[in-house]
């Protein structure tokens, strides 16, 4: 005897199922916790647009996690892909600002306490006004010396973000 398998190409595992499902909801909790202006950029059904912003209204738990499953079944007939790529998108765009804001904050302190750190500065920024910089850091430093609020420190943040962005 001899048994012939049936080799349908479309069969979907139910575990394959289940996955899908799950990641459909974890797409939708995070589609909860964005901010207004992101949900109204990703253009979705209306649908999970109005189950999206029920979920951010409510404040019962038992309420939330119902309303969790109900937008990950909505999400399971929506496609999933562009939703995804703009929320990579945006992650990629928020680690890559808070490491230049990183950045700018260790080329500040190391201005403040190392004066050959201005040197360095000017090699990688050679539109730096120098002189503004210098009375900058003697400020920050008297005010830091002093217990004042540090209004000079915040000065060189800004002049270097300019920098930065020009």
């Amino acid at each position: 005897m001899v048994y012939e398998q049936d080799q349908d190409d479309d069969f979907i595992s139910k575990s394959q199922i289940k996955r899908e499902a799950e990641a459909a909801q974890v797409i939708g909790e995070r589609l909860i916790a964005l901010r207004q202006e992101q949900i109204e950029q990703l253009d979705l059904p209306e649908k999970l647009y109005d189950a999206v912003m029920e979920a951010r209204r409510l404040t019962s738990n038992g309420a939330i996690r119902r309303q969790k499953q109900y937008i990950g079944k909505i999400m399971r007939n929506v496609e999933l892909e562009p939703i995804q790529t703009k929320l990579d998108d945006w992650d990629g765009s928020n680690r890559a600002d808070a490491a230049k804001f990183h950045q700018l904050e260790r080329w500040r302190d190391r201005v403040l306490v190392d004066d050959n750190a201005i040197g360095e500065l000017m090699q990688e920024y050679p539109a730096l006004d120098v002189q503004h910089l210098r009375t900058l850091i003697r400020n920050a430093r008297k005010e830091q010396a002093a217990g004042k609020p540090p209004k000079s420190n915040r000065e060189i943040f800004k002049l270097l973000r300019a920098l930065a962005e020009s």
